[in-house]
């Protein structure tokens, strides 16, 4: 997985942060930087579904291909993933950060999920990422008006 060095370098910081919580926890990186090519197939394929919600336009482009974009969860000591609710890349309600209480209060999402969530976006936080409203595991470094202004676009 490639990220841009200042991503690169905020990662860390996240994973230490979470290191030092004493759980034995770390980050395991799901997906990061995506070229620009892959994001226009990906786009292409989903026409016609309502999949297409998911993905940054590739005129606008995601911040996934300026390598200030990661995908990231957390595993315990003995590498296994933490139950966050949802999978990776499950595309539906259940993975919408935004929707979490209105889940819970449904019981689709139990507390433990909620605290796994927190702790991730805990550990991302500290390194100076943002969470999106859709999707629990994805996270942008830096303001996207400022990364698609200022940095290079992989192709």
């Amino acid at each position: 997985a490639w990220l841009h060095r200042d991503a690169a370098q905020a990662l860390a910081a996240s994973a230490a942060w979470l290191a030092a919580q004493g759980r034995g926890e770390r980050l395991m990186v799901l997906d990061a930087m995506r070229p620009q090519r892959v994001q226009e197939a990906l786009w292409a394929a989903l026409q016609g579904t309502n999949l297409l919600g998911y993905l940054a336009p590739p005129e606008r482009g995601s911040i996934h291909s300026f390598g200030m974009a990661v995908d990231v969860t957390v595993i315990d000591a003995a590498g296994n993933e933490l139950d966050m609710g949802s999978g990776f890349d499950e595309l539906n309600e259940k993975s919408h950060p935004a929707l979490e209480t209105k889940l819970h209060a449904e019981g689709a999402l139990s507390e433990a999920h909620l605290e796994h969530r927190q702790r991730l976006r805990d550990a991302m936080r500290h390194g100076g990422f943002q969470g999106i409203s859709h999707e629990w595991w994805h996270f942008d470094c830096g303001d996207r008006e400022h990364v698609r202004r200022h940095y290079p676009r992989i192709l």
